[in-house]
């Protein structure tokens, strides 16, 4: 395997595994594979693979035989997770690392198996989960996004479900993503008038398919409003162990937190314990815009706020910060809560924010402004009202003060406000 000492590949890489059969039943590796790619051609500069035995073979005896031919048997001979440890280490350490649905499951399954054999786990430089890029960029056209129902949908067969096999097939489905993707770029007029779906639905509708325009714009209206949502997570959704933090470089040298689950969290109906405070400066003490908003918490939003809350301030600690710790749910009230920050554009004059309103029908009407001014929102955001927020997770460390700030990417205000 070739080391490289600036690390400047992608490791696309895949697990296979024991499928649970109970509850609490943890995953065994049974397959690693891993493919190192040059970022800017995405040719293939060297790989590895390799079956992994069990350390206790008998756990996995009383196993189903799996579709892909991995049993007992076949991996009786192979080397244990221990013996290819220093190999794994090094093709995955420091490297950005990247696959299907890693955030969702192996990379949680590589921090489990070397927790086990009592090494620290690699750290990645970034990573790049496709099933989140895809979904974002490529999603609905393809069904639920697996990488097998992907590969149908492309003509490139079935996935094979071994671990080198899937990471090859997963750069394939990723280029023929990015062609289509590419070349519709070019081309945005004639996507709307040869749609299939645009061209039913006019026949339905009795339109004359030479006038598309007002059917055409509610469309995009609607595909706006799905884009919005899509990559966002319910905290239900959220499996904690793929939650980790990691140092990158920042600002002249210096570094920041990045939780590398890349976290974007949809709630939905929470409610405003308190509006837009009208006292409060609109730019804190470094000029920076300053407008936020407190909402409940859900028990289930907690568990994962928490849980981001402890890692990020383990290695907040462990880098040698000295800031004060700020957790991000603030249970000084009768009930958790949190804040929500709705962060300004690049020129401070309009919100980055996209802010929406609701109607009792269902419909969102997307709100236009024209400056960054709170009096605006103080008869949106009331006391006792509901919302659904989609916010990304920021952690920061400023002037000795640290924690995770939740910045708001969408807000939808029900229109049918209901007070305390």
């Amino acid at each position: 395997m070739v080391r490289s000492e600036d690390r400047f590949e992608y490791a696309f890489f895949d697990l296979e595994t024991t499928k649970p059969t109970q509850p609490g039943q943890e995953c065994i590796i049974l397959e690693f594979g891993a493919i190192l790619v040059c970022p800017s051609t995405l040719v293939e500069l060297d790989h590895y693979y390799t079956l992994v035995r069990p350390a206790d073979l008998s756990s996995i005896a009383s196993l189903p035989m799996r579709s892909n031919g991995i049993n007992i048997d076949t991996v009786a001979s192979s080397p244990t997770f221990q013996e290819i440890a220093d190999e794994v280490y090094d093709i995955l350490h420091g490297r950005i690392w990247a696959g299907h649905n890693i955030l969702g499951f192996d990379c949680a399954r590589i921090q489990e198996a070397f927790a086990h054999i009592g090494r620290p786990a690699p750290k990645p430089k970034g990573t790049i989960d496709s099933l989140t890029l895809l979904t974002q960029r490529f999603g609905r056209r393809a069904g639920n996004m697996k990488l097998d129902t992907l590969a149908i949908h492309f003509g490139l067969g079935r996935q094979e479900h071994r671990s080198l096999a899937d990471v090859r097939l997963n750069l394939e489905v990723l280029k023929y993503c990015a062609t289509v993707l590419f070349l519709e770029s070019s081309l945005p007029d004639m996507l709307t008038e040869n749609d299939p779906t645009t061209s039913l639905s006019t026949q339905n509708a009795g339109l004359d398919p030479l006038h598309m325009g007002p059917l055409s714009n509610e469309m995009q209206e609607e595909l706006n409003q799905l884009d919005a949502a899509v990559g966002f997570l319910e905290p239900d959704e959220v499996l904690i162990p793929s939650i980790y933090a990691s140092l990158v470089p920042w600002y002249r040298g210096s570094q920041r937190i990045k939780l590398l689950h890349d976290l974007q969290l949809c709630c939905r109906h929470m409610k405003l314990r308190f509006g837009i405070n009208m006292k409060s400066d609109l730019f804190d003490y470094s000029g920076r815009p300053k407008l936020d908003i407190i909402a409940d918490a859900s028990p289930n939003l907690c568990k994962v706020l928490d849980a981001c809350d402890d890692i990020a301030s383990k290695l907040s600690v462990d880098s040698g910060s000295n800031s004060e710790w700020r957790p991000v749910v603030i249970r000084q009230y009768d009930y958790p809560a949190v804040r929500l920050h709705i962060p300004a554009s690049g020129d401070i004059r309009i919100y980055a924010t996209e802010i929406y309103k609701k109607e009792p029908s269902g419909t969102e009407q997307r709100l236009i402004f024209t400056k960054f001014d709170k009096s605006e929102l103080s008869t949106l955001f009331k006391q006792g009202s509901f919302m659904d927020a989609f916010f990304s997770l920021d952690p920061y460390d400023y002037q000795q003060n640290a924690g995770i700030r939740l910045v708001a990417k969408k807000l939808v205000i029900h229109s049918m406000n209901l007070y305390f």
